[in-house]
């Protein structure tokens, strides 16, 4: 069995296993050994593929033109590497997250499938295999929403799971048209295209634009986003930073294969298609960051920033600009650290205090600062300011966005983002400012765990707060080096 092959299938079979384990020995510290063992294997699986230049896999034929089979190309394997950094720093955070939650073998074992789907998808060689393991993926990472098994999880889950299908049909219509026509028989990854000039005009447009809006569904683009909010806040906490900071990121390698590697840049360019993209996008990047400001559960306020923030990316693929493409490139990883971070230290917070609105953590910041100092880079990341991860990768994006000469948007895109990066500033930093200066009316002297219910909620995360343990500030800690190690050095990723 080639390597690559072995990276997709290992995570899969070792989800399973734990599965299998019996309950009555199946106890939590043998479970987050194996998870931890599993995790290791599958990241250094993956960094060796990367390191050694592994090639085409022996492709699995299941007829004449669906064939499962891989090709790692630069594009995938920067999905791969950014997937499996923040999948495992994650999964060590969950083990004492997870400390006092039911369900901890579930949880895991699916927690340990998902890469191997996500792995799937960014070493994809065909479109069979792409669309094969993002239907896998949205079936594995339903039960990381399902877990807490209320009644709000499982609703939230059920949305998840009836966009995610929703989109998924979308693309499938297209995908039949794309194989009647494709030059390949197989529909392989091809740069500049894969569709014959014989496809008609309408049927191409019609094909193009389903697939691009039914990927993004699952990278939140207008009007299909309204799972996010929903999913995020019942999810625990390393969930939902994964599924913030790479699940979204599927859809969003879905539209760049349609673009760039199904019909062409040719064919996306300067059509009705580029313009309702760009026109939703835009419409993303500004609505989501209103209502993340206006958002007072902390959460929900990250879920509609990942809302936003991923457009950013898709605006970058859509201009179909060198420039911005690798403005889009360097936001996939920044993000993903970024949001993984905002989305821990809400956890951390969370678990520890049991608060989740953003009013509810004024001198917060006093008992937990090395936590809040985590959340405070990562915020100036997301907002832009240099040299945070962020600024570099909002930067390519404006300047390709001016360089691509789209009549409108070339213009009015940095505007947009512009104005988001303020609203980014307005819903995040004040968090940061009262959580380290909570002013002269907090009286933090005379405050005790017994004067609590007197003083009202907003003092109970002051009252109780104070760091997490090392498994969870380790990796919240190693993700705010890795988000300004991006800043820095963006041009790794060209």
């Amino acid at each position: 069995m080639d390597m690559i092959t072995l990276s997709v299938l290992f995570p899969l079979v070792s989800g399973v296993i734990l599965l299998l384990f019996k309950e009555k020995e199946a106890g939590r510290k043998r479970i987050c050994i194996y998870t931890a063992v599993m995790l290791v294997i599958e990241f250094c699986l993956v960094l060796s593929c990367i390191l050694l230049g592994a090639g085409p896999s022996v492709p699995l034929r299941i007829n004449e033109s669906l064939i499962l089979s891989f090709s790692p190309d630069k594009t995938g394997i920067i999905f791969a590497l950014v997937t499996e950094i923040v999948w495992m720093l994650s999964g060590f955070y969950s083990f004492e997250y997870m400390e006092y939650e039911d369900n901890n073998k579930r949880y895991f074992a699916f927690y340990l499938m998902v890469p191997g789907a996500l792995m799937g998808l960014c070493f994809a060689g065909n479109l069979f295999t792409f669309y094969a393991f993002y239907e896998f993926m949205t079936i594995l990472s339903f039960y990381l929403v399902l877990h807490a098994l209320t009644r709000e999880a499982i609703m939230a889950s059920l949305k998840y799971l009836i966009y995610s299908f929703a989109g998924a049909y979308m693309v499938l219509f297209g995908l039949y048209f794309v194989y009647k026509y494709s030059v390949s028989t197989t529909a392989e990854f091809t740069k500049g295209g894969m569709i014959s000039s014989s496809m008609p005009e309408g049927l191409k447009i019609t094909a193009m634009l389903l697939m691009i809006l039914g990927f993004s569904v699952k990278a939140g683009m207008f009007p299909m986003h309204g799972w996010l909010p929903t999913a995020h806040p019942v999810a625990p906490a390393p969930a939902s930073a994964v599924l913030s900071g790479i699940i979204v990121k599927a859809g969003v390698l879905g539209i760049l294969r349609v673009i760039f590697y199904v019909f062409g840049e040719s064919a996306f360019s300067g059509s009705i298609v580029q313009n309702i993209c760009l026109v939703l996008c835009l419409i993303t990047v500004f609505l989501g960051s209103m209502l993340a400001y206006k958002e007072k559960v902390l959460k929900k306020r990250l879920a509609y920033s990942t809302v936003s923030q991923v457009s950013y990316i898709l605006f970058a693929l859509f201009t179909v600009d060198t420039t911005a493409f690798n403005g889009a490139m360097v936001h996939v990883a920044a993000h993903a650290f970024i949001k993984s971070v905002l989305f821990l230290c809400a956890g951390a917070i969370i678990h520890i205090t049991g608060c989740t609105r953003v009013e509810e953590l004024r001198g917060i910041g006093k008992k937990m600062p090395v936590l809040m100092w985590c959340y405070t880079i990562a915020s100036l990341g997301l907002i832009g300011i240099p040299p945070f991860g962020g600024f570099a990768s909002k930067w390519y994006i404006c300047m390709g966005s001016l360089d691509s000469g789209i009549r409108v948007f070339s213009y009015l895109g940095p505007v947009i983002l512009l104005i988001s990066a303020l609203l980014t500033a307005g819903y995040l930093l004040p968090i940061s400012i009262n959580a380290f200066l909570p002013g002269d009316g907090f009286e933090t002297d005379a405050l005790t765990a017994g004067a609590m219910g007197s003083a009202g909620s907003r003092y109970r995360a002051y009252s109780v707060a104070h760091e997490p343990g090392w498994l969870m500030l380790i990796p919240v800690l190693l993700l705010t080096a890795l988000s300004v190690f991006i800043g820095l050095f963006p041009q790794i990723l060209f």
